[in-house]
């Protein structure tokens, strides 16, 4: 499968968090969410790449990217959770999801993975305004600038765990070795968090339903897909392709939890879908462009 759809795949089970919260018993406790899946999905990641034999001479693995990537991991989770309860869903999240990509373009031009393109740009811009019609439509939101910083961390966040990935990956590790380090690293320093908000809720069926499913598909299960994907693309361009995440998670809105389809969510929809198509067709050129071995 391309690079780009092992991109979107992973992207189309991010988007499914949301609704499975929402269908999960009342009174969640998002952060204890968050830490379970990172959790228990690291360690299913960490176990499924030991067993293949995919960690193994981890000690000499260059430890720098290692230590970001799993802080990426956990700042992601603590930032954005933080971020949403100060700051408001709608604006925690838009600004999560536009500053990530960014952040990521950045970092990887740092660490030498290369200077985002302009239509790169373009696209991305196009892909998070879109996004940000998506989230306003959902409800207005609440401007709280503690809150903002918190989920500017978790852009960034996300940006530290993506380019160190690819660094690994291109390093020559494997995909399931390299999210099994991560993310089992990023499970271990948040097994703190879950032990403090409180294991005990995980002896309720719904909520261990809730965090299982979130564990095993949006994170174990979208990670390995993403990393696939990841190894044959930028880290800059899977950052904008995961933009497709809001969009998925509308349309289950829409068909399981009976949301309205308004004209603002078609118009955040198609902004989203227009970007990645040029993400897409700057990477299909790309391809084309490359000289055969």
């Amino acid at each position: 499968m391309p690079a780009a759809l092992l991109v979107l795949a992973a992207a189309v089970l991010f988007g499914t968090t949301g609704t499975a919260q929402a269908l999960g018993p009342d009174g969640l406790d998002p952060l204890f969410v968050g830490a379970g899946r990172v959790t228990l999905g690291g360690a299913l990641l960490a176990a499924y790449a030991a067993a293949r034999g995919e960690l193994r001479g981890l000690r000499r693995w260059p430890r720098v990217p290692l230590l970001i990537g799993a802080a990426g991991v956990v700042a992601y989770q603590a930032c954005f959770f933080a971020g949403v309860a100060a700051a408001g869903v709608a604006a925690g999240t838009i600004v999560t999801i536009g500053s990530a990509p960014v952040f990521t373009g950045l970092l990887a031009w740092g660490f030498g993975q290369g200077r985002p393109s302009g239509r790169w740009l373009v696209a991305t811009l196009m892909a998070v305004a879109g996004c940000t019609v998506l989230v306003l439509a959902g409800g207005a939101s609440r401007v709280d600038p503690v809150g903002i910083v918190l989920a500017l961390g978790a852009g960034l966040g996300y940006a530290g765990y993506a380019v160190t990935a690819k660094r690994l990956l291109d390093d020559g590790h494997t995909p399931a070795g390299v999210m099994g380090a991560t993310f089992g690293g990023g499970g271990v320093l948040l097994l703190p968090v879950l032990l403090v908000v409180g294991p005990g809720e995980l002896a309720d069926p719904g909520v261990l339903a809730v965090v299982g499913y979130l564990a095993v598909v949006p994170t174990a299960l979208a990670y390995l897909l993403y990393a696939r994907g990841l190894a044959g693309l930028t880290a800059a361009t899977a950052a904008t392709l995961t933009l497709a995440e809001p969009v998925v998670a509308a349309l289950f809105g829409v068909l399981l939890l009976h949301e309205p389809v308004t004209a603002s969510r078609l118009t955040g929809a198609g902004l989203v879908l227009a970007g990645l198509l040029v993400v897409a067709a700057v990477q299909r050129r790309d391809e084309a462009t490359v000289p055969p071995p």
